[in-house]
Formats: C-alpha cells, structure tokens, sequence
C-alpha cells in the first residue's frame, strides 16, 4: 500500500522586524454549530457502525452510533433534572469508559460544560488537595464517577448539594448510570439542544499543573470544531477509510479528549478504549488490545512508544498486529528522540509497511492543535506548519521568539465559580502567548516547518550569559542514554555548568543497577562528546530514586515533568550536584572526548 493522502507543505509568511507571521494558505472546511451534530449525522447515515468500544473480560463491549446518539438524548435530559446548566457543570472524575464518553455528550448536547477531571487526582492522590481546587471552582451540579466504591474517598470530599452518579455503595446518596440512561427524552432537552452554538461552552479542561495549579480552560464548540475542520483539511486520508484506533490517551486532556475523540466523531471511526498505560506492569494490556485490534491510525507519547517498540522488538505476532493496517504513527506533548524514532522505522520496514510519522503542536488553550507536522519531516523536535485557519506569529522575546496563536481554535478564558470567565494573555494584536519558544527548521525555506525550542519559563543562563535550551537539552539526554534513562531535569542557572537529575527507567530482567549505571555513564560520555559547548555538556548527574511526585505537583497523570517544581523541592539535590567535593551519590562526566 502507498502512503496515505496529505495536504502539501504550504506556509504564507510575513516578515516583521525581528518577528515572523505563518498563516496556512490551505482553506479549512466550515466547521459545523456542535460536534453533536457530527454524532446525529453518523447516527442517521450508519446506526449499526462502531463508535466506541471497552474491554469486558475476554469480549468487546461495542457502542454504536445510533445507540450513542439516542443516550446522548437520555442522559441529556436526566442532567437537566439534576440541576445542571451552563454555570453549574458536570464534572467526570473517573477513566475513559463507554459510560464516560456518554456523560461528556450528553452533557454538550444540553449545553451544559462537562469537566473530565485527572483520575489520577482522586486516586493516585493522598491528600484530594487538587480535586478539592477544582470542585470549588467548577461548583458542579453533578459529579459522575464510574465505581463508587474505587472512587469513594473522592466523592466524600464533595459538597452535599452535588448530585452524584455511578455504580456501587459508597455510603452515600446516588444514581446507577443505568437509570439515568433510561430517563425519557424531554422536550426541555431538545430545546437545549437547538440553543447550542459555536460560543457555547463545550468543555471545561484543567491544565495538567506542569506549570503550576490546574485552571479550567473553557472550550467552546467553535473551537472543537474548528480544530477538527484542520485536522480533516491536512489528512484527507481521513475521507478514504474510517480512522480506528487503540487509544489510551486519557480524556482529561485535550490530545485525548479533544483531538483523538474528535476525529473520531468527525469521521465516523471507531475507537477501541484502552485500559493500558505506558508505565511497567499496565503496558500488558495494551499489548493484549493490540493483539486483538489492528490500528490505522495510532498516538501515543514518545515514552509510550519506546516501551511499545521494546515489546513489539520482542514479539513477533505483536509486530504483525500491529502494522497490519498501520497509515498513521502520532506523537504530541514531547519531542520523539531519534533512537525511538529509529527502532519504530525499522519495526514498520520489518513488516512491509510504509507508515507516516505525524507530530503537532498545540495547547489546553487551543483545543488542542494549532501547528501540524503534516509532511514527513526527519528534524527532531519540528512541529509542523499553522493549522488551516490559524496564524503563528514567532514573536522576538529576550533574544528567543515566543510561538503565538490567534484563531477560531483559541479560548475565551478560564473559567471562574459561577461561570464568569477570565480572559487569557493576548498581546496587542489579539495573539494567545503560550510561553513556548520556536523558531523556523530552515531559515531559508519555512515550508520545513518550525522547531520547537522548550518552554520559555524553563530555559536559563550559565554565569556566561549563554542560553541553554531546556527541552532540547532533555530530550539529547534521554535519547543519548536509552532506554534506561525515562526523563531528565536540567539545573544550571546562574551557574558555570550544567548538570542533571535523572529519572532512570525501570530495571529489565537480569540487568543490575551497576549495569544500568555504567550504560547511563556511557551514554553521557557520548553525549558530552558529541555536544562539548557549555550550553549543552552535562558535567555532573544524580540518578533519582525517589519518582516523581503527584501531590508535590513534580508530574502529572501522563508522566510529564514539571522541571521547575522538581528543582524547588529537590533543591538540596542541586546543591550537591554542585557542592566541592560532590556528594557521595553524584556522578561526574567527562566532558572532553
């Protein structure tokens, strides 16, 4: 098979000064009032098809279109009967589930913001302190949570006036999902659902706090459906065949939430809910799923892939699986290092198969893509063009340019108790200011896309007065020592050198700690070498035992770091990697040959 159908490469671009403005001169599809109308549609041309499906033991629990589209209704109306409007939302504290996707559709169709909230702050949390944050500020009408019982230290943390759906006693007043889903279609839920349009609100995401405290961005339709109008404009591949996926990402973001479950609905594919994660121990079941289910199109961070390639590299009938049908490989939230990038190439060739590698840009403030990789690119860290419909302006900040976006894929703001709504950082001319850095791949031709270059906040200065750019830095370091390094923290500001704290990746079978030290040396050695300039030249690292930590705000649910929280809280850490002698657990590098 050929590859799939994409859009050219095309950027208009206007030079300004020291600053640069991308528009994409590919003109997108107008985007329809609400993705519900995306659901009736799929709904009315094949009832019978798969949208959405979930393990059930050894089967497949399927939903269909129709079915989908007449819950939605259901649900919809029992909403209303609970209390819930557009400033008293509904919030979902538990997994990506059948229930789940229903509870979010229901509650758009009735213009009601729905909040998916982290599971990881009701379960992997000891203190509740981020739920009850968000709680506040939401002050939702209703709250759903799948199991009761698995939930119930989350749910007594809740207002008694909040109504509360899902299954299983928990020792408090509820409503099984099952009755709420048979309510009866109400006229006042199909008056709702005839008021609902491009500026109401759809959702409302919280940030992951890998900059601080979660805030409620809103999300209104226009910019769920005006994301996926690019989306469908720069993948016409999406018009040949139904996309189907096996997909993990959770919904509390908006790569899972908002792109992947969008293009679903928007193309009438069908998404295959898995309950894996890319963590040791939970990527057996996606391993299982993928076995079973054969992808066209499949995303994943880069950490998700290394751990799925160290699996398929040793899994034959995996492989197969897994590329069977395979167009589509897409990573987003992080850049994809070059050996993982590699070991994937190989593993696709392996099987015959000619798979495009895909990456995007974007944020919780807009919804989320607003730059595409859409053309097959082989630069590290290059996160594509603006999406139809959006501009990028590169805007010269402290000697770097901050990337800026203006569109219909833009929010109005965070939201507030009571449904006021904050208005967010735009510059004078009405751009978003994301505080991430970029610059174009090649000065000389900007169809090859721009180069992501970190966050600003988190990039510093040596005592020289040399800039060292953190997210390029992290990922040279983990791809020079994979795969037993999983993530690494950059200090160094205002000080002569850099130096790191490691986050090694779990052990393998029969391999010691000595070893994996002595790999992770070797893997520093190359790096120095390849890399002696003092911005890039790690001198001394320490290999951290402790994980990363939820409550203390160090990462979040998916596994991304918060560089800056974890320098604070370690910062006696720091301070041996930079201490004369060092501490005893400090591991200095060559940084010459």
């Amino acid at each position: 098979m050929g590859p799939v159908r994409l859009a050219p490469a095309a950027v208009d671009l206007e030079r300004r000064g020291d600053d640069l403005l991308l528009r994409c001169p590919h003109a997108p599809g107008a985007p329809v009032r609400a993705l519900g109308v995306l659901l009736e549609g799929w709904a009315q041309r094949d009832p019978s098809r798969t949208f959405l499906a979930e393990r059930d033991g050894a089967r497949w629990q399927r939903l269909e279109y129709g079915t989908a589209w007449e819950t939605t209704q259901r649900v919809g109306s029992a909403l209303l009967d609970l209390g819930a409007s557009p400033t008293r939302p509904v919030a979902l504290l538990s997994h990506n589930s059948l229930s789940h996707a229903l509870m979010q559709l229901a509650a758009m169709h009735v213009g009601v913001p729905v909040a998916p909230i982290s599971p990881a702050y009701s379960l992997l949390s000891s203190t509740h302190d981020r739920l009850r944050r968000i709680i506040a500020t939401l002050r939702p009408a209703v709250v759903f949570a799948e199991d009761l019982v698995r939930y119930a230290a989350a749910v007594d943390t809740l207002p008694d006036e909040v109504a509360v759906i899902g299954d299983g006693d928990y020792g408090g007043d509820s409503t099984p999902f099952a009755v709420v889903a048979d309510t009866a279609p109400s006229e006042a839920a199909a008056a709702a659902w005839a008021a609902v349009g491009p500026d109401t609100i759809a959702k409302i995401l919280f940030t992951s706090g890998s900059t601080g405290h979660p805030k409620g961005v809103v999300n209104t339709q226009r910019m769920l459906c005006s994301n996926q109008e690019a989306i469908a404009t720069l993948w016409p591949f999406l018009a040949d065949t139904p996309p189907i996926t096996v997909d993990w990402l959770p919904w509390s973001h908006t790569f899972g939430g908002n792109h992947n479950l969008g293009m679903i609905v928007r193309n009438g594919g069908t998404l295959y809910i898995d309950g894996g994660r890319p963590a040791p121990g939970l990527l057996d079941a996606t391993v299982a799923n993928l076995r079973e289910v054969s992808p066209t199109i499949y995303f994943n961070v880069p950490r998700g892939y290394d751990l799925l390639a160290a699996a398929m590299e040793q899994d034959h009938e995996l492989r197969q699986r897994f590329f069977a049908r395979l167009d589509v490989l897409f990573y987003a939230a992080a850049a994809l290092p070059p050996a993982t990038r590699a070991r994937l190439d190989a593993l696709a060739q392996a099987e015959g198969r000619e798979v495009f590698l895909a990456s995007a840009w974007g944020s919780t403030e807009t919804a989320p893509l607003a730059t595409s990789a859409y053309f097959p690119t082989s630069t590290p860290a290059v996160i594509g063009l603006p999406a139809p419909g959006v501009e990028i302006k590169l805007a010269a900040c402290d000697g770097r340019h901050e990337l800026r976006v203006r569109g219909p894929n833009v929010t109005p703001g965070t939201w507030e108790p009571g449904g006021t709504i904050t208005p967010p950082a735009l510059d004078a001319e009405g751009f978003l200011c994301t505080g991430d850095a970029g610059w174009l791949a090649d000065d000389d031709d900007p169809r090859l896309g721009i180069r992501f270059e970190g966050r600003l906040g988190e990039n510093f200065k040596l005592t020289t007065g040399t800039w060292v750019l953190v997210g390029k830095l992290r990922v040279s370091l983990v791809d020079a020592c994979a795969p037993w390094v999983q993530d690494a923290v950059i200090a160094g500001q205002d000080r002569d050198e850099i130096t790191a704290l490691l986050f090694p990746a779990p052990l393998p079978s029969g391999v010691s700690a000595a070893e994996q030290r002595a790999h992770i040396v070797e893997g520093l050695r190359r790096h120095n070498a390849a890399h002696p300039a003092s911005s890039t030249a790690v001198h001394r690292v320490t290999l951290e035992t402790e994980p990363p930590s939820l409550d203390a705000g160090e990462t979040t649910d998916k596994g991304y770091l918060n560089q800056r929280r974890i320098l604070e809280r370690r910062a006696a850490t720091v301070q041996r990697l930079y201490s004369t002698p060092p501490g005893d657990e400090v591991i200095e590098i060559p940084t010459k040959g």
